[in-house]
């Protein structure tokens, strides 16, 4: 239900509640009385009072605390028309109830204190004369005492109300933090593969200079100058493109700017890993499937990663477990399998970047990720395609 549709139906109820109270009294006085005494008094008199009781009603939201003083001021008027020993008409006195809550449930907090506590004294001396001619205070004083109940109900339903809006921001407050948590671990992760990948390139286009310098040397004054000057463009666009990657590696690397300096590792850095997850406390079963073969580096590289992410938070998030990896290795593809039997019990508290992370390395690939609960505990699934130019 939109806003718009509720402020609609909200009008029309207070329409509704108007012409209600009007539309009874007016049949009361004109038509036929409900109880046996009928409303007293002049009937033009009560149709124009009742009028001034009941239309004001249409606006109880609005302005709730003028409202409650026109109910309370054509109510005093009125009682000028009947016998002191007389109780308000019905009609009267149901919108001195309705006049009262409003004002508490729809008014801002200290007008709705203060207006109900002049309202109340109002009230209160309006009474006082027939308590001093010797009324019977039964026919008083339960009357105060729901009028005050009307007020601390509307009172209760505002608070209510406020802590229910409250409580919708600050959730729509953490949406918005979440994702922008999620965009920026996005983006950190980002990053960090481009570092990587930075270095695994660069290895790549340098050994190319390298090979292409070498080849020069070795051509024989009877090789035709058009092979030198393509090994010569092979030389200089390998050099450029070095150029450039540094370039770009200094704006990525900042805190890790030694990151280049440490060998990238690969599938073939799984017996290591599988050690340290070990000497960590988490036994780990590693399964090959299909012959190994070389890998290009970047998918390599990023094999490794999703693997050691995945156990690390198996180790972190899934209690007392059991971890397993499986590598299938196909003609096309690498698949990569990490399940756990955990509980999910562990107190990790990550924030879900891991799964982030592995996911946009599989991404990078045009691969497919899975992850979630299985048989009791958690499996992560890759498949990263390879290139038909494997080393």
């Amino acid at each position: 239900m939109s806003v718009k549709w509720r402020e609609q139906a909200a009008g029309w109820t207070d329409w509704l509640i108007a012409l209600a109270l009007g539309g009874s009294a007016l049949y009361e006085i004109w038509l036929h009385p409900i109880f046996d005494e009928g409303i007293p008094g002049p009937r033009l008199t009560n149709t124009l009072l009742f009028l001034f009781i009941s239309l004001p009603f249409a606006w109880r939201r609005r302005v709730p605390v003028a409202v409650l003083f026109v109910v309370v001021a054509s109510t005093h008027v009125q009682g000028e028309f009947f016998d002191t020993s007389d109780q308000w008409p019905l009609q009267s006195f149901l919108a001195l109830l309705l006049a009262f809550y409003s004002v508490a449930a729809h008014g801002e907090p200290r007008r709705a204190i203060y207006g109900g506590m002049v309202a109340g004294a109002v009230v209160v001396a309006m009474a006082l004369p027939g308590l001093f001619a010797g009324e019977n205070p039964g026919d008083i004083i339960p009357a105060w005492l729901f009028l005050g109940a009307a007020w601390l109900m509307g009172w209760t339903l505002h608070k209510r109300r406020v802590q229910a809006v409250r409580l919708e921001d600050r959730a729509a407050q953490l949406e918005i933090e979440r994702e922008e948590k999620a965009r920026a671990a996005v983006a950190e992760e980002r990053a960090r593969i481009s570092r990587e990948l930075h270095d695994v390139v660069a290895h790549s286009v340098s050994v190319m200079v390298v090979q292409a310098q070498a080849a020069q040397r070795l051509i024989g004054a009877e090789q035709t100058e058009l092979r030198q000057q393509a090994l010569a463009s092979i030389e200089t666009t390998g050099r450029q493109a070095l150029v450039e990657m540094r370039r770009l590696l200094g704006v990525l690397r900042r805190t890790d700017a030694d990151l280049s300096l440490a060998p990238q590792p690969g599938l073939g850095s799984l017996d290591d890993l599988i050690g340290q997850m070990r000497d960590a406390g988490l036994p780990v079963e590693i399964h090959i499937e299909g012959e190994s073969e070389p890998l290009p580096p970047g998918v390599d590289l990023s094999a490794y990663r999703i693997v050691q992410e995945a156990l690390t938070n198996t180790l972190k998030h899934a209690g007392t477990a059991r971890a397993r990896v499986t590598i299938r290795y196909r003609t096309d593809e690498v698949e990569l399998e990490v399940t756990d039997d955990g509980a999910g019990t562990g107190k990790g508290g990550g924030s879900g970047q891991g799964l982030i992370g592995m996911r946009e390395r599989v991404a990078i690939y045009g691969g497919v990720f899975q992850s979630g609960r299985q048989d009791g505990g958690y499996l992560v699934r890759a498949w990263l395609p390879l290139d038909a130019d494997r080393p």
